[in-house]
């Protein structure tokens, strides 16, 4: 069974009817890589719908009824708000749940958080560490689970970063995307994601930051792109130009190292003179002003962060309605009844 699977349900008993349909086989969404170049594109028309259909002050009531429950060992001000307030768009509820509220893993196992959670609530989204507490919780859970953010992968974020291109650019295919900085977690989705859609990667990391060897390999094996040590080499002709913090949590202790190791590739206006003339640029938030990014570029008009930061609600809603709704993907029109909501004078 592979990440992004889940188990079936127990199989019918014998004297069940022959012509009762089996369960569906639960779905997850714990990185890019599982899913299929359809489920991806039909994501992202979803969530172009869902913001549309928000945008025109209609509502879109798919998950009405629906309990999501929200497991954070790590904090995040986009992951909590977006989840909670799609969950709420969508018409369900959102339960959230800190890290002293289970202790996951320490005061309780991941096998039976996964199991009681799966009596109470249709959908799981964790954000943590280790990405084997994510699989195991997926393994183990009854319900849909979401990847939120681990140390291995951030496939939310991707979705969001893919929204925001197909809006700006439309054929993904087409484009040449220059990572820079730390081929950490989101580094990896970047890697899942050009293989999925197609485009070009090149990652720019200081020697000892690359990514993981498994990510680097499909990297070049799939002739995705390259992979560089020159920041300037990396976003040469490049349509948009990514970076991510130098120090991830849970890193606090290298900071210091890390900010001499990647003073090199920094996000500025010298760096954005090798990209193709009106290149965008991105950043997943939160951002260090002044380290991997200046002010100038972040906050300039060539900056596209407020738009993915916004795509996040966006994507997630489609994640979520996909993963308990999914005949509503490729829908001509919206299954549930929409009413125009009240606006203000």
């Amino acid at each position: 069974m592979t990440v992004g699977e889940a188990q079936r349900r127990p199989a019918r008993a014998a004297s069940a009817p022959r012509n009762r349909k089996r369960p569906r086989a639960k779905r997850d969404l714990l990185d890019l890589g599982s899913l299929s170049t359809a489920e991806l594109a039909g994501l992202l028309e979803l969530a172009a719908r869902l913001k549309g259909e928000l945008r025109a002050g209609l509502e879109h009531p798919y998950l009405r009824g629906r309990t999501l429950a929200m497991i954070f060992q790590k904090p995040s001000l986009r992951t909590r708000i977006t989840f909670e307030t799609g969950m709420a768009q969508l018409g369900g509820h959102a339960i959230y749940l800190a890290p002293q509220d289970i202790g996951i893993g320490e005061r309780e196992s991941v096998k039976d958080v996964a199991r009681n959670l799966s009596r109470w609530v249709d959908l799981i989204m964790i954000r943590t560490f280790a990405h084997e507490i994510c699989v195991e919780l997926a393994l183990e859970a009854s319900v849909p689970v979401i990847n939120g953010l681990t140390d291995l992968l951030h496939p939310c974020q991707l979705l969001a970063d893919l929204l925001t291109l197909r809006e700006r650019f439309g054929d993904l295919s087409k484009l040449r995307v220059a990572f820079v900085g730390d081929g950490f977690n989101l580094a990896q989705s970047w890697i899942e994601a050009a293989a999925l859609a197609r485009f070009e990667l090149r990652l720019g990391c200081p020697a000892g930051y690359e990514p993981q060897r498994e990510f680097a390999d499909r990297l070049r094996h799939g002739q995705l792109g390259l992979l560089t040590q020159d920041p300037r080499e990396a976003v040469r002709g490049a349509d948009v130009i990514y970076t991510d913090t130098w120090t991830s949590m849970g890193h606090e202790k290298e900071a210091a190292a890390r900010r001499r190791d990647f003073k090199a590739f920094q996000v500025n206006r010298e760096l954005l003179g090798h990209a193709r003339r009106g290149a965008v640029v991105m950043h997943c938030l939160p951002a260090h002003r002044g380290e991997e990014i200046t002010d100038e570029v972040l906050d300039g008009p060539r900056s596209l962060v407020l738009d993915q930061a916004e795509n996040r609600l966006h994507a997630q809603k489609a994640v979520m309605v996909w993963l308990l709704r999914p005949a509503i993907i490729g829908s001509a029109t919206a299954p549930a009844p929409l009413k125009a909501r009240a606006r203000m004078p």
